[in-house]
């Protein structure tokens, strides 16, 4: 019995132990990411998303309990993305990114108000995020809506404030797509939009434009194929 007992005591000690070592790898994890470069970050979400497409993800290793007590009073997320609403383009998933790693906001069609600009200012000034993706995607319901709107209500005044913000990139996609296909013409509008987004932040923040300025941070646009996983970067 007295045996037992003592083997018991040490495994509850080394098990405290492990889990201290774990807490101080996961702080020490997120201390090095929160000093990287815009670059760096970048490239840390594209590897992520190649894990993704070829079925390797490592996210529950990130998300344990040792990452949420490093986590549970400080955050530094490395990257905040800015996406669509829909349920098929979770960015903690197709990103292959855990606990505490990346900013996310999303919004049907990823429309920019000022409660978001204020969300992505709060994580590149304060939180010292080095890099903002605009993340369009594949068949996006919200510029679907726009394309068949025609100029038109919706019927909700509320999708219809969704859908008078990318009207424009509609009307630039009939100009530049010249596509009589409607589902072309949603994909080239999708991308339209993601870049007039992207555009947006810098134009409508003094904070995100000083930041680039100083080449503290930087903004990429990008799109998921739904079909096959992939995140391409916009040039």
């Amino acid at each position: 019995m007295l045996k037992k007992t003592v083997m018991g005591k040490i495994a509850t000690i080394l098990g405290v132990m492990a889990l201290a070592a774990g807490v101080a790898s996961a702080g020490f994890a997120s201390s090095s990411e929160s000093s990287l470069t815009p670059d760096q970050a970048l490239q840390k979400l594209m590897d992520g998303n190649k894990s993704y497409v070829e079925n390797r993800m490592t996210v529950t290793q990130r998300s344990d309990q040792a990452t949420r007590a490093s986590l549970a009073k400080s955050q530094k997320p490395y990257a905040v993305i800015l996406t669509c609403s829909d349920s098929r383009v979770p960015p903690e998933v197709i990103f292959d990114k855990g606990l505490g790693e990346i900013f996310v906001i999303r919004v049907a069609g990823n429309v920019p108000d000022p409660i978001i600009l204020g969300s992505i200012e709060y994580a590149a000034e304060h939180l010292g995020s080095p890099l903002v993706m605009v993340l369009g995607h594949e068949r996006c319901g919200a510029v679907t809506a726009t394309v068949d709107a025609k100029g038109k209500t919706t019927g909700s005044s509320n999708i219809d404030a969704i859908v008078k913000t990318i009207d424009p990139a509609v009307k630039t996609a009939h100009k530049k797509c010249h596509s009589t296909n409607k589902s072309e013409l949603v994909e080239c509008a999708a991308d339209i939009n993601a870049k007039n987004v992207a555009a947006s932040l810098t134009k409508n923040s003094k904070i995100l434009k000083h930041l680039v300025a100083e080449k503290k941070l930087k903004i990429v646009v990008a799109k998921y194929d739904l079909d096959d996983g992939v995140v391409s970067l916009f040039k």
